[in-house]
């Protein structure tokens, strides 16, 4: 093994692969000295795994307990085949001597922390785990988000445009997902577009004119924070428009969709579905939090009391607009992190950009990207999404 292909991390003794395979992800080693012997062990490389440096760390500390315990282990062997009272005083100090290593090795694992965590006692338990969560998210997302400069680069140098819709109930996590996909692009070649009502004037105009006059030009991302697809939920449901402005839109919109994508506008369309107890969870965390409280509206306060109106217009919206030109892709939104990584992933297969990055997995995961089909039979088993 050429330990020039690792670098050394912050924890003495554990070095991790420069570069990372594209099944098993970054490789790490333990390589530490005990009684003038050098030990070095590959941690945990199998698929299952899915090592982080915390993982290892572990590992490493289980490996090198073992060491110590087996080799001590040796020596009380020897001196058990000394029945005598000097045999037994040997034995007892070997023993000590083991729990003082087993110690001071918890001791540098404690003082790691502590000098990492800081003052961590005056912070609340949950919050701390959270906190910790999120950067081990973030650092997830950040290969993907490199790739997402990657294809930002290419549209620019092509000449390409892309529109990327977020669709779902309230609290799904739209908004969360667009800030982690925009964080790091270069913003004078993305827009947001979250529209709110229509005027008088825009009512009376086409439809889709609203929305057309923010399309991307060459090179442009535009992003939109709920779309044309409100007339297939949020407006029937609150009797902002027709039955027969309703079933105009449904008619027309994937006619609609593929005159874009033949105009060579590559589009992609991002359900987010969250379930009922999630959303009650997150619509409790906004009304309780004084940060997020600005969030809470009285459409969320209906949210929950419309949830099967919600859920038969959702059902009817996947049903008879996904079709092969612009299909929808249903992203399982409970767990937030997961639901981001797995929307930058369909955007970043969604195009033919330079240089990706294939030591990193593209592959969805079944259990958060899913497809319409098994959506919708989910959703005739089970309501509740």
């Amino acid at each position: 093994m050429n330990l020039n292909e690792f670098d050394k991390t912050t924890y003495s003794g554990l070095y991790v692969s420069k570069k990372s395979h594209p099944v098993f992800g970054k490789k790490y080693v333990a390589r530490f000295q005990y009684e003038k012997k050098r030990y070095l062990k590959v941690l945990g490389y199998t698929k299952k795994d899915s090592l982080n440096k915390t993982n290892a760390i572990a590992l490493l500390k289980e490996f090198k307990n073992n060491i110590i315990l087996n080799k001590n282990s040796n020596i009380n062997d020897k001196l058990e085949a000394k029945i005598t009272i000097k045999s037994s005083k040997v034995e007892n100090k070997q023993d000590k001597n083991i729990n003082r290593d087993t110690l001071n090795v918890l001791k540098d694992h404690i003082k790691y922390l502590e000098n990492l965590l800081g003052n961590y006692k005056n912070i609340d338990n949950e919050i701390l785990k959270n906190g910790i969560n999120k950067i081990y998210d973030l650092e997830e997302l950040k290969y993907y988000q490199i790739d997402l400069i990657k294809m930002q680069k290419y549209l620019e140098n092509t000449n390409k445009k892309i529109i990327i819709i977020f669709e779902g109930r309230d609290a799904s996590g739209k908004g969360g997902a667009i800030r982690r996909i925009t964080r790091y692009m270069n913003n004078k070649h993305y827009r947001i577009v979250a529209l709110g009502k229509p005027n008088d004037t825009q009512r009376n105009q086409w439809f889709f004119q609203r929305y057309t006059q923010h399309f991307p030009t060459g090179g442009e991302i535009v992003l939109f924070d709920r779309s044309w697809y409100n007339r297939a939920m949020v407006e029937p449901i609150f009797g902002f428009c027709t039955q027969e402005e309703y079933e105009i839109f449904m008619e027309d919109v994937v006619s609609f969709e593929n005159n874009l994508v033949r105009q060579d506008i590559i589009l992609i369309k991002l359900y987010f579905s969250v379930s009922k107890a999630e959303q009650k969870k997150r619509f409790d965390n906004r009304s309780n939090n004084p940060l997020k409280q600005w969030k809470f509206s009285e459409v969320d306060m209906q949210a929950q009391d419309l949830w099967d109106d919600f859920s038969k217009k959702k059902y009817e919206m996947l049903r008879r607009t996904s079709s092969k030109t612009a299909p929808w892709y249903v992203v399982r939104s409970d767990n937030k992190h997961k639901a981001r990584l797995e929307a930058i992933k369909i955007i970043l297969n969604c195009v033919d950009y330079d240089n990706k990055n294939y030591a990193l997995n593209f592959e969805p995961d079944e259990k958060i990207n899913i497809s319409v089909q098994k959506e919708l039979s989910n959703m005739r088993k089970n309501i509740d999404y």
